[in-house]
């Protein structure tokens, strides 16, 4: 299993952009989604968790950033509103994926840059 996440880039202050993130292969059951994202020179923060009991989200960006995932189609979405420049980061999607050849394991994208700037 991979994961690929796509949709960051430039955006201004205000704005929103939603991420997207791909777990590739087949016959996967998405269990639990995590959004991170990691400032320069900064640890990597827990943004947004998804499980089957709801969700959950930093304080930073409660209120602002909804997560969710389409099992249909292997997808999992943040999407983001009202972008603030402290948003800034590189953003990585991480999930607990279960698959029939490997049983429950954790996979990480390897992210994608959110820059929020006038």
């Amino acid at each position: 299993v991979q994961l690929v996440e796509s949709g960051g880039g430039l955006v201004q202050p205000g704005g929103s952009l939603r991420l997207s993130c791909e777990a590739s292969g087949s016959r996967l059951i998405i269990n639990i989604v995590e959004w991170y994202r990691q400032r320069p020179g900064e640890p990597r923060e827990q943004v947004a968790k998804l499980t089957n009991l709801g969700t959950n989200y930093a304080d930073s960006v409660k209120g602002r950033f909804t997560i969710s995932r389409d099992n249909a189609n292997n997808m999992m979405y943040l999407q983001m509103n009202n972008l603030k420049a402290e948003d800034t980061a590189t953003y990585y999607c991480g999930a607990n994926i279960y698959t029939f050849s490997s049983g429950s394991k954790d996979y990480w994208g390897k992210g994608t840059l959110v820059t929020v700037s006038s």
